[in-house]
């Protein structure tokens, strides 16, 4: 199934519709927190989440039954696959060292999460290595030496 991206007074519907799982209109109203939305505007971002797929209905009667097609996991883990492809270039660890550094999640959330030793040190930057330079700048003497201790060794 594909899930569709969600305005943001849609997603709000759509939290409400969630806590139900199945219901009808007056349902919602009763259920909504103040100011309530007019019931027109309700009935209207039904027929859209109906047609983008979110919800489903059952005519009874006069009335429609209207129950949630998509579950709330499966849209938080469409959420957050577009934010990792948009934002993090598909990588995990991007979105781990952003939590990190934005202080959202801390190494005893993972410790206790994974029950692994995890612990973040700076890296060390390693001196660079001058073996041709040491090699070029070294007397003659000690090359001398160390090649007559290499043929009597």
């Amino acid at each position: 199934m594909k899930i569709n991206h969600l305005t943001a007074a849609e997603e709000n519907f759509m939290k409400l519709f969630w806590k139900l799982n199945s219901f009808y209109l007056k349902d919602i109203m009763e259920q909504h927190p103040e100011p309530k939305p007019h019931q027109n505007t309700v009935s209207t971002y039904l027929k859209i989440l109906v047609e983008k797929g979110y919800l489903s209905t059952v005519k009874e009667g006069r009335i429609f039954k209207y129950s949630v097609l998509v579950p709330f996991e499966d849209y938080k883990k469409f959420l957050l696959k577009e934010l990792s492809h948009h934002f993090f270039n598909d990588s995990g660890k991007e979105i781990l060292e952003f939590l990190f550094n934005e202080k959202l999640i801390s190494q005893d959330d993972l410790k206790g999460y994974f029950d692994l030793k995890i612990e973040i040190k700076p890296s060390k930057i390693e001196e660079p290595k001058f073996e041709f330079a040491e090699e070029i700048l070294s007397p003659k003497k000690e090359k001398k030496v160390k090649a007559k201790r290499q043929r009597k060794g």
